[in-house]
């Protein structure tokens, strides 16, 4: 359905979440994927009734029998991570940005893994996963630079002068600076493509997190030099959808996804991430990933809008 028409019927019709699909691993059903009917721009346009869609949406994952929430796409969004459903004790929430920085980071290293320059540009860096993502970034120092992309220069600012004391850290309000990097990540939250073939540099890496995609195929076709990654994606071989699905192949999940996925099985009570992650956070979580890796919980293979992609690890 057209975005503009889905957006028009659930504005007149406010329907309830539902119960879209059954999460097995293996024979064992172990959760559910509750659907929001709500457009992505009616979403971030009305933070305020999205807020409370999401709540009931949650209410109903209680009901469930659910010991831990994850937000998937926008819903973290107009919940600022999660940080306004805090106060909840009937279930724990997560945004899923811990475990989504971390295979990010993971999927960065291996695009850049034969550049001699490793200048690398983080569009939507002052968000949830950007500011943990650029936290890794200055504490692995491997990356030569890093370029903040953000629309409110005050947090970009003060971002930029925590990290630039381990990595030569700029910061722009402005897409067409990307130009000056070798890779771009993006996590922006937007119901809009952002990144236009004219605000990257010849052979370009691009990695996008984001959900709603904020690239689109036309990119790819206009500038085939660029290597464009589906990114946040995670392989865990063992797992399936029962009822629908969420757009990925079968055995593949969003880092956000797995996230709740890692938490259910190790029976987290309480909260986890919500807000913006910490360094503690992502460590925990890889270790989590770790303890059940006999699942998989690994980046998943490259690909580029679901299609594999040969010759990029």
């Amino acid at each position: 359905m057209p975005e503009g028409l889905l957006d028009s019927a659930v504005r007149r019709l406010p329907l309830p979440s539902y119960d879209m699909a059954r999460v097995h691993l293996d024979s064992e059903r172990v959760g559910h994927v509750l659907l929001v009917p709500f457009g992505a721009k009616h979403l971030l346009s009305e933070p305020h009734e999205g807020r409370a869609r999401v709540g009931r949406a949650i209410d109903h994952a209680a009901r469930l029998g659910a010991g831990v929430v994850g937000l998937g796409a926008l819903t973290a969004t107009v919940t600022a991570g999660g940080a306004t459903l805090r106060s909840r004790t009937d279930i724990g929430v997560t945004n899923g940005n811990a475990y989504t920085a971390a295979i990010v980071e993971d999927q960065l290293m291996d695009l850049l893994v034969d550049l001699t320059d490793r200048r690398v540009a983080v569009v939507g860096a002052t968000g949830s996963v950007g500011t943990t993502l650029v936290r890794l970034l200055a504490q692995s120092g491997a990356v030569d630079s890093l370029l903040l992309v953000a629309r409110g220069l005050p947090k970009l600012d003060a971002l930029a002068a925590e990290v630039g004391r381990r990595v030569p850290t700029s910061t722009s309000t402005d897409m067409h600076d990307v130009r000056g990097c070798d890779a771009v990540v993006l996590l922006t939250a937007s119901a809009d493509a952002l990144l236009g073939a004219e605000h990257l540099a010849p052979g370009a890496r691009v990695l996008d997190a984001t959900q709603p995609r904020n690239t689109s195929p036309d990119l790819a076709a206009a500038r085939p030099d660029v290597t464009l990654v589906d990114g946040g994606v995670v392989q865990v071989p063992g797992m399936h959808l029962r009822g629908g699905d969420i757009g990925l192949p079968r055995g593949q999940a969003y880092a956000c996804f797995a996230e709740t996925f890692l938490l259910g099985l190790a029976g987290h009570v309480g909260h986890f991430s919500t807000g913006v992650p910490t360094l503690d956070h992502v460590s925990h979580i890889r270790g989590l990933a770790d303890r059940f890796a006999h699942h998989g919980f690994r980046a998943a293979a490259p690909a580029s809008f679901g299609r594999p992609l040969v010759g990029v690890r």
